[in-house]
């Protein structure tokens, strides 16, 4: 898979953005890598000493300043966590908004990265990153109950434990447009209650 099919799967797809003036903006960068092996993406774990969600599973990202546009959000905050600096024509489009738990709405952006040697990201903000391949995440999630709510929540199994929505419900929807050619939507998927805060 390369930048063209993936640009060609997101430009077929008809994003739903999500209109919630109560929520905050905040946007989150799929950054695609051609990798030797194939296909990957980056994810980090968020540093221990963060105040809201410490140690968890997320895509680079983060809360868009007043009047940024989502995709220049996205790629600020990949180059704050990651050291990564893309241009605009890195964007490849953008998925479904997923209103959060915690007061945001989140803008997925995919970014084309291509062959990245190195990586440097910011003990500040990330724990740990990871080259992901693709073919990890193109699998079946595990959906669950909870009392709290009438809406499945969203597990995406990886690296034998689970990502949880948003992050899931994100990685979901862009394995179904762009590897299946499947417009799902996920904004109804359901976070686990930890991430409610």
């Amino acid at each position: 898979m390369d930048a063209d099919q993936v640009l060609a799967a997101v430009r077929r797809f008809e994003r739903r953005p999500a209109d919630r003036p109560d929520l905050k903006r905040a946007a989150v960068a799929i950054t695609l890598l051609d990798e030797p092996s194939g296909p990957a993406f980056l994810l980090t774990r968020r540093a221990a000493g963060l105040r809201g969600h410490a140690g968890q599973w997320a895509l680079p990202g983060g809360r868009a300043e007043p009047g940024e546009q989502a995709g220049d959000a996205a790629r600020r905050e990949l180059a704050e966590e990651l050291g990564l600096h893309l241009g605009s024509d890195a964007e490849l489009g953008m998925l479904d908004d997923y209103p959060t738990r915690s007061g945001y709405v989140i803008t997925p952006v995919v970014v084309w990265a291509g062959t990245v040697p190195e990586i440097v990201p910011n003990p500040a903000e990330v724990g740990e990153v990871y080259r992901v391949p693709l073919e990890l995440i193109d699998v079946e999630p595990r959906f669950i109950t909870i009392p709290e709510s009438d809406s499945p929540v969203i597990q995406v199994p990886l690296f034998g434990r689970y990502l949880h929505a948003p992050t899931a419900a994100v990685l979901y929807q862009f394995c179904e447009v762009v590897l299946h050619g499947r417009a799902t939507r996920v904004a109804h998927l359901e976070q686990p209650v930890f991430a409610w805060r």
